[in-house]
């Protein structure tokens, strides 16, 4: 018995999210037809991560038991030989047996990109949240690292059952600026040893409230003490958010720089 572990990116736009559902397209679904046609094995894979539908990725990790003989590099190929053009396999690697994508992670980082400007661009409008209008950049930086460290973020999620904790430890809360075809974007990257639902497009959301005026850099750490939903900004939107890198200790699982 083998673990093979895989890196993977995709565009989320066609999916209903990373996780197999009965009812839609997900990425584990695709993953595991493809799989089960190049291997001839019925596998259930397990993902880094859920990401929600039109979220995307380019540093999903997920890892699978299993008895084929194909070397890494046959794996990677065949299976980009199947997967639909949205989604590919960026690596492969063994791993030992008791390495889990899940829960042997220790940090997920994500990026969130925002293209402030008059009208969009049209080669933008699924990977970043178009906003018109001025954003007070400078307020939304004060705000966002007051993120930092351990905190309960129930204000930031659904609502969950009282059994579960909401408390996360946030390594980095910081906004920054990328251009892509031309265009200067603001880029909002967190990552965190975990993430609850939605926490991250709802950090967005309240975070937009800062750079709008509606709510100053100050609010923030009140918000995270009220512990309610309704305290904090709305949703944003799933386009403009992509999972960029899992993190795991070196002597489990290290892929070759600039991978991700």
């Amino acid at each position: 018995m083998r673990n093979i572990a895989i890196l993977l990116a995709y565009d989320g736009s066609d999916f209903v999210g990373s996780q197999w559902q009965s009812q839609g397209r997900s990425v584990q679904g695709v993953v595991e037809a493809a799989w089960e046609e190049l291997t001839q094995e019925r596998r259930r894979w397990t993902l880094a991560g859920r990401t929600d539908a039109g979220v995307h990725a380019q540093g999903q990790v997920a890892n699978v038991r299993s008895e084929t003989h194909h070397s890494l590099n046959t794996l990677v190929r065949g299976m980009n030989a199947l997967l639909p053009e949205d989604v590919r396999v960026l690596a492969a690697r063994e791993v030992d047996l008791e390495f889990h994508a899940r829960y042997s992670a220790t940090r997920r980082d994500y990026r969130y990109l925002l293209e402030v400007a008059q009208a969009p661009l049209p080669t933008l409008r699924h990977l970043a949240l178009h906003v018109e209008g001025r954003l007070d950049l400078e307020a939304m930086a004060v705000a966002l690292p007051q993120l930092e460290g351990t905190h309960d973020f129930a204000a930031f999620t659904v609502p969950m059952p009282q059994s579960k904790s909401t408390v996360r430890t946030v390594y980095t809360a910081r906004i920054g600026e990328v251009t892509l075809f031309g265009r200067k974007l603001v880029a909002i990257d967190l990552a965190a040893n975990a993430f609850l639902q939605h926490m991250v497009r709802v950090i967005v959301g309240t975070i937009l409230l800062v750079g709008r005026g509606r709510l100053s850099a100050a609010d923030l750490p009140r918000v995270i003490e009220r512990r309610d939903r309704r305290a904090a900004g709305p949703t944003a939107a799933a386009h403009g958010l992509t999972l960029t890198a899992v993190h795991y200790p070196s002597s489990l699982l290290h892929w070759d720089e600039g991978l991700v």
